[in-house]
């Protein structure tokens, strides 16, 4: 008996992931959630240097990975999503390649964790990163 009054007071789920709105409400997902799911992944995939937090005065404001939903913009509806990386990648890195792996690993994570059907991630590639060359001693050498 007491399974009976517990399944009452739980709203039935569909195949999205979202609470049928007869069977106790409804459940909306903010967009900086669907921001940071997708800064996150992206950022973890080989190749990318970090996120671009958007041109301002014509220079590249290089992120990192402090802040996943910066270089992210997203689209989020009641089943659907669009999101916008904007990326910085590794010098070297083939950038087709890096940003098709962005593109479903984005995809994959925002489905998985939300149950919102992604229909596009629309990478944008604001800069390539160089290698960091090692800094030479500030004191010059004795000899």
């Amino acid at each position: 008996m007491e399974k009976d009054r517990t399944e009452k007071m739980m709203p039935a789920v569909d195949s999205g992931g979202h609470a049928s709105p007869e069977e106790g409400g409804s459940i909306r997902i903010a967009d900086e959630v669907v921001a940071i799911i997708a800064g996150l992944a992206a950022s973890e995939v080989k190749g990318v240097a970090g996120m671009s937090g958007g041109i301002v005065g014509g220079i590249t404001e290089f992120v990192g990975k402090k802040n996943p939903s910066k270089g992210v913009k997203v689209e989020v509806g009641e089943k659907e999503a669009a999101v916008d990386i904007f990326v910085i990648i590794e010098f070297g890195a083939r950038i087709p390649e890096v940003a098709g792996e962005i593109q479903r690993s984005v995809k994959k994570a925002i489905e998985t964790m939300t149950g919102l059907s992604v229909v596009e991630v629309n990478v944008h590639v604001q800069g390539v990163a160089l290698p960091h060359e090692p800094k030479e001693e500030e004191h010059p050498r004795v000899k």
